[in-house]
């Protein structure tokens, strides 16, 4: 018998194994990897590098493998662009999309002694990149509060039971509807269609901007009802996994027929409907989007050793939730919020700041208590985008309260909001000179409207200091004299003397 005989039986198994072996290869050899058991894993040193990739690249990694590559806790508060991970021998470079001086910023503002939970996402409306994951969990500091829907979505929910109205019912902005009683309570005689008690009429924008239950309790029990409030939640992501490169637990929703318990889904007057605050800024982001909801994406691409493109992000549009038609009169809505709704304290004084002034901001709140009243559940989950210019961001935040109430998510959204536009534009002379030179003026204000160029000290002198006509200026002068270290420029370049820092005194 011939040597081609005897070894003829072999070949067929080692061409499979061959085959096998390529195709391990080509896919990046992740799918073996169990993130469940305890494995070689480590977060190596910070990258600051960023290279352009590869032309012509295809992902060979799906972000499935990604969410089986990568521990979610990784993205715990990170604090650079990218990281390097190993995984069975094999080392990848992470890009992530996050702005580091917007995240570094939230994690040293966040208020850790007084809360149980803390979690805030900062997203981009129209490409679904998170520009800052942050969050804080007082008894697992590893844990993501951000990707965890285990927070009652409160009065978050009347975003959609709004949405609902609008597109089914034919509601708009100033359709009037009639309650009575208190604005925050929910009591079954409330919800009567014609009660017996005083009542009032009130707006479909006031009674959203004011969070007023018995009003979004009777459009969920007497204009929705179960299917409804189920369809549309179903639209805005309820019940549904998110597309995400880290694990994201389903927001959970359930609606009886019984048409208090619509009314109390509607108002958001449960601690039944469960809601990530990622989720949130992807609900958000479909107001931005004239109704489309988008897949959020933390990672932009994942390099292998041989700086080879396996993976990019993609925009990935999702449904419609609703028409472009409803999105624009919820952002009508959400500004009433701000102007004269819940966030009208946090919010005070936003147009005449420099920077705020300059936007168009929107936002939902909703407050509600734990079951055992240990903890009060805190929510703003809204928009900023600039009146002249395409700059737009999407916030989501939720803060867990303990004994005491430290900074409220509202509070919150206004610093990240004033923080990332006041990077990323230019205020106006009007804007400047109403925040500026009215009354009295802080020396972040003044200190930016002297010296956002490099004067000479002659220019300084001269009656136009403020880059405003000497008779708009009526500061005293004693609010002029700022020390030489203030002037925020470095030493070197600091040619003023104190004595050149007065302005007239006649005005």
């Amino acid at each position: 018998m011939s040597f081609y005989q005897n070894h003829i039986k072999y070949i067929p198994p080692i061409f499979l194994f061959i085959i096998i072996s390529c195709y391990g290869v080509c896919r990046g050899a992740v799918p073996d990897y169990d993130p469940a058991q305890p494995g070689p894993d480590i977060l190596l040193n910070p990258l600051t590098v960023n290279p352009e990739p590869n032309p012509g690249y295809k992902n060979y990694i799906s972000k499935k493998d990604i969410r089986t590559l990568l521990d979610s806790r990784f993205f715990v508060n990170i604090r650079d662009k990218s990281f390097e991970v190993a995984s069975r021998g094999r080392h990848f470079r992470v890009d992530t999309s996050i702005d580091v001086p917007l995240q570094n910023f939230i994690i040293e503002k966040i208020a850790r002694s007084s809360a149980r939970y803390i979690g805030i996402v900062v997203m981009e409306p129209g490409t679904g990149r998170v520009l800052s994951m942050v969050g804080f969990d007082e008894r697992d500091p590893y844990n993501n509060p951000c990707t965890a829907s285990r927070f009652p979505a409160a009065s978050i929910f009347k975003i959609v039971t709004a949405a609902a109205a609008i597109e089914k019912c034919g509601f708009n902005s100033d359709s009037q509807i009639a309650y009575s009683g208190r604005k925050h309570t929910l009591y079954k005689g409330q919800l009567k269609k014609k009660p017996k008690r005083r009542t009032r009429k009130i707006t479909l924008r006031d009674s959203f901007a004011e969070s007023v239950n018995p009003v979004f309790g009777k459009l969920g029990a007497h204009y929705l009802g179960k299917n409804l409030l189920e369809k549309y939640a179903d639209a805005f992501g309820f019940n549904r996994r998110i597309g995400f490169e880290i694990p994201v637990v389903p927001s959970i929703l359930s609606v009886s027929e019984d048409p208090y318990h619509c009314a109390e889904i509607a108002s958001g007057f449960n601690r039944e409907t469960l809601i990530s605050p990622l989720h949130g800024a992807m609900i958000a982001s479909a107001i931005m989007n004239q109704g489309r909801l988008t897949e959020p994406v933390i990672v932009d691409q994942i390099v292998n050793k041989k700086n080879r493109v396996i993976y990019k992000s993609r925009r990935t549009p999702m449904n419609h939730a609703i028409s472009p038609h409803a999105s624009e009169i919820l952002k009508h809505l959400m500004q009433a919020t701000i102007e004269k709704g819940t966030c009208r304290k946090a919010f005070r004084g936003y147009q005449k700041d420099p920077v705020l002034s300059e936007l168009n901001i929107g936002g939902k709140t909703g407050t509600i208590s734990s079951e055992n009243r240990d903890a009060r559940y805190d929510w703003f989950v809204g928009f900023a985008e600039e009146k002249e210019g395409k700059e737009k961001l999407v916030i989501s935040a939720v803060v867990a309260h303990g004994k005491r109430m430290g900074i409220k998510a509202k509070k919150y959204a206004r610093m990240i909001i004033r923080e990332y536009f006041s990077r990323n534009s230019q205020p106006s002379v009007g804007s400047l000179q109403s925040a500026a030179f009215s009354g009295q003026p802080s020396v972040g204000s003044l200190q930016w409207a002297v010296f956002s160029r490099q004067p000479s000290a002659g220019s300084l002198q001269s009656p136009t200091i403020c880059g405003l006509p000497t008779a708009d200026c009526r500061l005293p002068t004693v609010d002029c004299r700022l020390p030489t270290v203030d002037c925020g420029l470095p030493t070197e370049d600091c040619r003023l003397k104190a004595a050149h820092w007065q302005l007239p005194t006649a005005h």
